[in-house]
């Protein structure tokens, strides 16, 4: 029998399991400025509203656009925005599809509810951009809001709800109850009503679609605790599910194979 987690901040920080993890978002933000920097085609901060931060970036393929994926990243909805993630695009550009890397308002600032309502409005701005197929991915706090958008509650226009096949979950947060006990909840501000409204592992699904949860092996068990329990919710409720462990890869490393356009998890979103 599994024993019952006493600690959840510790059962949620990554950076405080992971060696150097401190500097990365350092890495992040300059690699992607240089990758901007470096002949790719970005279109920056195309607005999805009125606020500051919603607002997106577009980055092109070489010829003509197969479709759409969207990567919305994490942070605990606390951190980060999309400028750090540019260069995590190349593996789906290099195949030839577009990629839409949102922004949205973090925590005290907005409540989750309100980030999961500003990514429809995204998702629903970028689909006007780019003709096709969309795929959503995110990672963390991401994965938890692209998730969202696929449940029987979203506010995504039925027209762009029937152009998604895929959605993949990169480490997401799928049961956000636990995150009630946590120190984060002095900045999150969740309650038992928003905690479970938005938690897809509760919800049930818009359609018939496909989900995949990919955690890495070496994260901390809750993360692969949460991208069980997602596909176990959903599996039973007509979505075709897959439930990926990624060898021994943490919570950041995990993301890397993004950048790779042969990578397993690459093929898996453009699936």
């Amino acid at each position: 029998m599994l024993k019952p987690i006493k600690d959840w901040d510790g059962a949620f920080n990554n950076m405080g399991h992971i060696t150097g993890s401190q500097a990365l978002p350092g890495l992040w933000s300059a690699r992607a400025a240089a990758y901007c920097a470096n002949g790719i085609r970005v279109e920056e901060n195309i607005p999805y509203g009125d606020q500051p931060r919603e607002v997106f970036d577009l980055v092109w393929p070489d010829g003509p656009a197969k479709g759409l994926v969207v990567f919305i990243h994490g942070g605990f909805w606390m951190r980060l925005d999309k400028s750090y993630w540019t260069d995590f695009a190349d593996g789906v550009r290099a195949n030839g599809w577009a990629v839409c890397i949102p922004s949205y308002t973090l925590a005290p600032h907005a409540r989750i509810n309100q980030m999961t309502q500003q990514m429809a409005a995204a998702v629903t701005a970028a689909a006007t951009q780019v003709a096709g197929p969309i795929r959503l991915s995110g990672h963390s706090a991401g994965g938890h809001l692209a998730t969202r958008l696929i449940c029987e509650d979203t506010l995504l226009p039925a027209a762009v709800l029937n152009r998604i096949a895929n959605t993949v979950s990169i480490s997401g947060l799928h049961d956000l109850r636990p995150l009630m006990q946590t120190q984060m909840n002095e900045t999150l501000h969740l309650d038992e009503a928003e905690a479970q409204r938005e938690s897809a592992a509760l919800l049930r699904p818009a359609m018939t679609t496909d989900l995949t949860c990919w955690v890495g092996g070496g994260e901390r068990p809750e993360f692969i605790r949460q991208a069980q329990i997602m596909v176990q919710m959903w599996d039973g409720l007509d979505t075709r599910t897959d439930c990926i462990i990624d060898a021994d890869h943490n919570h950041f490393t995990v993301i890397e194979a993004l950048r790779d356009k042969n990578s397993p998890l690459v093929r898996k979103i453009l699936e």
